[in-house]
């Protein structure tokens, strides 16, 4: 008889979580599967670098030696099954060290590896194919700056090797999603149609996919959870046949699962909640729902889902140069001014110094005096400031000139007005700037294969959307879901009723990412009452002037009417994004709490 429901544990959010996912999760009753989500643009162009220097690197290593060296008995006893996308751009190398410690241990895991994302062998054709920055337009970057060339696939080769009878499936680069819609695709047997399945499988995946970011981490009402959070319980979906899900975490654990923990989530790093666009299916998040079923329950419904898109989006990531920067506190009266002049006096130095050297200018500089009115554009008068932490950082095309840099930073402790400290152990060294390069390749371009304890499979439907769907298109609309309140016509009506002035926080959760170079800010209202309010005074408008001594793009505003919620998305916002960005907030993570 077909499993009704499967319980996943989300064991990882990032490349360096916490060891005690694993064995936490473990310790749960009835757990089906454990995904392990590793990968972002960052984390590729590292692991590229790791794979130049040995062959046999360029995966997440404590994938294998953490979370799998001390718990590969308990998984093989409670037959647990394990999916991971630490392969990163090595995945038969991680491989091979697991079942390497499968074999140590005499136990019986099959080990599976999806192979076909790493297009780095294709560098030079894609360079003379005339691809475009899918963004930006720009042209491909020279060929001998590019670290690693990866498209993002899908969940059906996860579902085809878990078909096959692997016990443990490792990947490449996918959809951070796909780890877990892959298991409910082999469980349920969900079709390349189910649309709306694969939609609800997929919002499941991306509930999961930050760990405790889910269960309390990061969460606007910290004070809730702030206590617990020392054994914060990482996220567990029982899903259902139908795609329903319910988001709980293990017994015992700390933190909190609420409709506000797992709302924010929802938000995270998403544009466009109507298209919502992934390999094996167009995500329309915005009637979503979510109940509180239980204490620490909450109960997800009605995601929907369009035919999937017929490309698939590949990031390549290549080298630009260095950067440098370092923090000082500054003490004392007018300090946001003595900032300001330390700042000045140490790029003129850096400056002179380069052309002494015969060296270039530098490409970019950033100074932010983080505490000082200036920090904060329009959005916040206060008395004066007596203490400010000075950030300044540099770009420039050579290690050398960002040497130059923080050479001068040490020079100005004693050419500066007073009160410049701070807390340093050694001088800091350049560090090499990657930036993100993403187009879009038709699938029938991607060839996948999955390998099952070292032997290719033949004959398996690997990518079952692929083959269906390879020349369906996603037209999914971008308005206002229908239905919801105009802003305009809510504030005319809001004018007329007597109010009292109230912080947004007080009436909304709220939570920011990144996309490259985009943040968004998911704003969700504790009460659906609320949402007319909150829809009047927060306009694309009012975002972008709070953010406008950063944001050189424009500000786009989505509706969830499920939730109730809006997503704002901010174009061209975070300097570059990631490790290409001299901002203090480079992947808008502190986005949402700016103000």
């Amino acid at each position: 008889m077909e499993k009704k429901t499967i319980r996943i544990g989300g064991a990882s959010g990032y490349w360096g979580d916490a060891a005690m996912a694993t064995p936490q999760l473990l310790a749960a009753p009835q757990l089906d599967y454990l995904v392990y989500d590793y990968l972002a643009e960052i984390t590729m162009s590292i692991m590229a670098r790791a794979r130049a220097k040995n062959a046999e690197l360029g995966y997440a290593t404590d994938f294998v030696h953490s979370a799998m060296a001390a718990n590969l008995p308990s998984i093989a006893e409670r037959k647990v099954k394990v999916i991971a996308n630490a392969g990163g751009v090595n995945p038969r190398a991680c491989a091979a060290a697991l079942r390497k410690l499968v074999a140590e241990q005499e136990l019986d895991l099959k080990v599976a590896v999806v192979l076909g994302d790493d297009l780095i062998d294709r560098k030079d054709a894609l360079a003379g194919s005339g691809v475009v920055e899918m963004f930006s337009g720009s042209a491909f970057p020279h060929v001998d700056s590019v670290a690693s060339i990866n498209a993002y696939l899908g969940a059906f080769p996860i579902a085809a090797a878990l078909d096959a009878g692997a016990d443990i499936v490792i990947t490449g680069r996918c959809v951070d999603s796909a780890v877990t819609l892959g298991a409910c695709i082999h469980e349920f047997h969900w079709a390349p149609s189910d649309y709306d399945r694969l939609a609800a499988g997929s919002l499941a995946g991306h509930i999961l996919e930050c760990g405790t970011q889910t269960s309390g981490g990061n969460f606007t009402d910290w004070e809730e959870v702030a206590g617990s959070l020392v054994d914060a319980g990482y996220p567990i979906a029982e899903i259902a046949t139908d795609g329903t899900f319910v988001c709980t975490k293990a017994p015992g654990s700390g933190g909190l699962v609420s409709v506000g923990t797992v709302a924010e989530q929802m938000l995270y790093e998403i544009g466009d909640p109507c298209a919502y666009v992934l390999p094996d299916v167009v995500c329309d998040f915005s009637q979503v729902r979510m109940r509180q079923s239980a204490p620490q329950r909450v109960e997800v419904s009605n995601a929907a889902g369009a035919p999937p898109p017929a490309n698939y989006k590949v990031s390549a990531t290549y080298a630009d140069g260095f950067r440098g920067g370092e923090i000082r506190t500054v003490y004392g009266r007018d300090a946001e001014r003595k900032a300001q002049r330390i700042a000045e006096t140490v790029l003129t130095r850096s400056g002179r110094a380069l052309q002494s050297k015969g060296l270039p200018p530098y490409s970019e500089s950033c100074v932010e005096i983080i505490g000082a009115e200036s920090h904060y554009g329009e959005a916040r008068r206060t008395r004066e400031v007596r203490e400010v932490d000075l950030k300044v950082a540099v770009r420039h095309p050579s290690g050398e000139g960002v040497r130059v840099f923080f050479k001068e930073m040490v020079g100005a402790a004693l050419a500066s007005p007073p009160g410049l400290t701070g807390f340093a152990g050694g001088r800091p060294r350049p560090s090499p700037v990657v930036r993100l390069f993403s187009f879009l390749l038709p699938k029938s371009e991607v060839e996948i294969t999955v390998e099952f304890d070292g032997v290719e499979l033949n004959g398996l439907e690997l990518d079952r959307a692929v083959l269906a769907l390879d020349t369906a298109t996603s037209e999914l609309a971008s308005e206002v879901a229908s239905g919801t309140t105009d802003p305009a016509a809510a504030h005319l009506a809001l004018e007329q009723e007597e109010t009292v002035a109230v912080t947004l926080e007080r009436l909304a959760w709220a939570r920011s990412g990144d996309k490259g170079d985009k943040a968004n800010i998911g704003v969700i209202a504790r009460d659906p009452r609320y949402m007319p309010y909150i829809q009047a005074a927060i306009t694309p408008e009012l975002v972008a002037a709070r953010f406008s001594h950063f944001l050189e793009g424009k500000v786009e505003c989505f509706s969830l009417p499920g939730l109730p919620a809006l997503n704002f998305l901010l174009h061209e916002v975070l300097g570059g994004g990631g490790i290409a960005s001299l901002r203090n907030d480079p992947q808008g993570k502190a986005t949402a709490k700016f103000y």
